[in-house]
C-alpha cells in the first residue's frame, strides 16, 4: 500500500481496502494518524493566511 493511498483513506477521499486487517489497535493508530494529518493541514493553512494577510512592511 502506498503512502498517498493511505493518506487518501485517512482523509476519506478514497475507500479503504476491504481485505486490509482490522482490529482495535489498528483503528486507534489510524485515528491518531488522521488527527495528525488534519492538524498539519490546518497549521499549513493558518501559516499561509498569516503570511499573506498579515505581512509586516
Amino acid at each position: 500500500m502506498g503512502v498517498w493511498q493511505q493518506i487518501g483513506e485517512y482523509l476519506y477521499i478514497k475507500k479503504r481496502d476491504p481485505k486490509a486487517p482490522r482490529d482495535s489497535w489498528i483503528r486507534y493508530m489510524h485515528g491518531i494518524n488522521r488527527i495528525s494529518i488534519f492538524m498539519f493541514i490546518l497549521a499549513l493553512l493558518f501559516m499561509l493566511v498569516r503570511f499573506i494577510f498579515f505581512k509586516k512592511h
